[in-house]
């Protein structure tokens, strides 16, 4: 596994490859950076397994720079002197959150938790067709709270302005106010496809594909989802493949 450290603390940095070199034999640190701009034009051409991210830093915070990436691949491990941003390392489903100073017992559980995501991506990878039994969970902030919806429990997700609302099964629907895209970018793309500019849908749901110009997609809960014709493509190979 290979990871990239982004605090802007040099001996914040140099403590947490210290600690992690104690993983050496399984986890890679091939990038520090103290300077999030400088890191946002380098970590795509890296492409690590995770990044270990602080959340306060000048010019960028952890969550702003994680924005200005967009749609990004690896994991995200939180290492930040402040509590106070777990809610929202929630909502982009962060790998896990830790506390300077970084406990022994921590960095181990969150390294191991690491090592579970990534074998489970290479068997979606290796095995798309089949459902995983792990508890895989998306977090939906609401004015209510929180809720942690299964990934497989979601059908599709349509947008609605600046909101987004879930549809689930047993005839489920959350609302939440964040838009379409971030949630493009949260959803993992083995089951999910966004088919049209309103909508993302779980293919595990399809139940029919009507032809047209873009076609048309028939889920179980009986909607009926457009495909925009510049996505039909992608939407035939992925359903068909």
């Amino acid at each position: 596994m290979t990871a990239v450290i982004l605090d802007d603390e040099v001996r914040g940095s140099k403590l947490l490859q210290q600690k992690l070199s104690a993983y050496a034999h399984q986890l890679e640190v091939v990038a520090i950076y103290n300077d999030p701009l400088e890191a946002l034009g380098k970590i795509r051409e890296i492409n690590p397994d995770v990044l270990f991210l602080d959340v306060e830093m000048p010019e960028l915070d952890g969550f702003q720079f994680l924005e200005k990436l967009g749609s990004i691949s690896f994991e995200v491990i939180f290492v930040t002197a402040y509590n106070s941003y777990t809610l929202n390392a929630l909502r982009i489903n962060a790998l896990d959150y830790l506390l300077k100073p970084v406990a022994d017992d921590e960095l181990a559980a969150a390294v191991k938790r690491l090592t579970t995501q990534l074998s489970q991506k290479q068997f979606l990878k290796a095995s798309p067709a089949r459902r995983l039994p792990y508890n895989n969970k998306v977090a939906l902030s609401t004015a209510e709270g929180v809720y942690l919806i299964k990934k497989e429990d979601i059908i599709r997700v349509e947008a609605m302005s600046n909101y987004s609302v879930f549809f689930l099964t047993e005839n489920k629907k959350i609302m939440v106010s964040k838009t379409l895209k971030e949630f493009e970018a949260i959803l993992d793309d083995v089951f999910f496809l966004r088919v049209n500019r309103s909508a993302i849908i779980n293919l595990e749901y399809v139940t029919k594909y009507r032809k047209g110009e873009g076609g048309t997609l028939e889920l179980s809960d009986g909607s009926e989802i457009e495909v925009s014709a510049s996505r039909k493509e992608s939407v035939l190979e992925r359903l068909f493949e």
